[in-house]
């Protein structure tokens, strides 16, 4: 393993024709299976570990049949050449060992929630644990490359760097609210959202079986969805002064299981602080996100299917002229965007490579 080198130098040297070598912790589960997906074909990367739990030597073809091509096995530890590591892992779990992969120099992306909270306080609100190691808080980074890319790309000069790969619910809401926070426009909010199943994960659960959601739509989480705590993190972050945006402090958040496997969609109901034209919302989203690589704004509502697969963010953002409310619709796929593509977009800023890089794909269809 290159010790002692920042992951900028990594980038640099990856760029040059000697890719970084990175593992994947959690390989066996949905999120584990699009990073595969996914970095396997990246241009910069190779993958030199797959980690699960008591796998010794497992082919991938008999965990991920679709991944059959792949010549890689699964093993139950990080190999000591991976120079970055993603971790798909619950919460908890990355906190507790993360001193093993920052003793060895290993960039650490971590897609579970150990390292989305600045504040311990919030860690122990939303997941009712003290923090295992909240000295390491200030010097992450909420890995959103849309709003931190320059924190993102400061991190990667230095050696130790941890990213705090956001929540599939909280990516999609942010991303729909942000333009409207930077304007100071959020007066009450409302967020109904809507998930696919792969959301919950690849373990076995009785009320995820096809004929208990097959044909119905069910609320879960009342009031304390865990991602709301990052989406008020980040839309404080973005507000103009600590006062402005009272409605971003203490949202209504009520996510729903659809039948469905992939894909989130958050719609957004906003009263605002003062009243707002379409063309001032046109604008605002305009120069928010007209040099985002993987943002969208669109003239319709979009649906989950129009980002299936992809690394692609969708929003649509109108007034309405009879109540005065603004609603915001985003729609992401929660296995890319959500978690593996926007975890490799951050690493890709962190490293000093082009951003897009092994994120191209376009949506699948129908």
């Amino acid at each position: 393993m290159s010790a002692g080198l920042t992951a900028v130098e990594r980038g640099a040297r990856a760029v040059a024709g000697d890719p970084v070598r990175v593992a994947i912790v959690g390989a066996t589960g949905y999120v584990g299976a699009e990073l595969i997906r996914l970095l396997a074909l990246h241009p910069n990367v190779t993958i030199t570990g797959l980690v699960g739990r008591e796998r010794k030597g497992d082919p991938i073809a008999h965990i991920h049949p679709h991944l059959a091509t792949r010549d890689l096995r699964v093993f139950d530890h990080v190999p000591d050449d991976a120079e970055a590591v993603f971790l798909a892992l619950p919460h908890g779990a990355v906190a507790a060992r993360i001193g093993e992969f920052l003793d060895r120099g290993q960039t650490v992306i971590d897609l579970g929630p150990d390292f989305r909270f600045r504040d311990a306080a919030d860690y122990l609100t939303w997941y009712h644990a003290d923090h295992p190691r909240p000295e390491l808080l200030p010097g992450a980074v909420y890995g959103l490359p849309e709003l931190h890319r320059r924190e993102l790309a400061a991190m990667g000069t230095h050696p130790g760097a941890i990213v705090g790969s956001p929540g599939c619910y909280a990516t999609t809401t942010i991303l729909a609210l942000a333009p409207l926070a930077r304007a100071g426009l959020i007066g009450d909010l409302v967020v109904d959202a809507k998930s696919g199943v792969s959301g919950a994960g690849r373990d076995p659960k009785a009320d995820l079986h096809f004929g208990e959601v097959n044909e119905s739509v069910r609320a879960y989480g009342m009031f304390t969805h865990r991602h709301i705590g990052e989406i008020e993190q980040e839309l404080a972050g973005q507000s103009p002064t600590p006062d402005a945006n009272p409605g971003a402090r203490g949202i209504d958040f009520l996510p729903h299981l659809v039948p469905m496997t992939r894909g989130i969609l958050s719609a957004c109901h906003v009263r605002p602080t003062r009243p707002v034209t379409q063309q001032e919302l046109d604008d605002i989203y305009a120069a928010a996100y007209a040099d985002e690589a993987f943002v969208s704004v669109v003239n319709h509502a979009p649906a989950t299917k129009h980002v299936l697969g992809s690394n692609e963010f969708r929003v649509w953002c109108r007034t309405d002229e009879r109540t005065g409310r603004i609603l915001a619709i985003g729609v992401l796929d929660n296995l890319v965007k959500g978690a593996a593509g926007q975890a490799i977009q951050a690493f890709n800023v962190v490293h000093g490579l082009p951003e897009p890089a092994g994120l191209l794909q376009l949506p699948l269809a129908p």
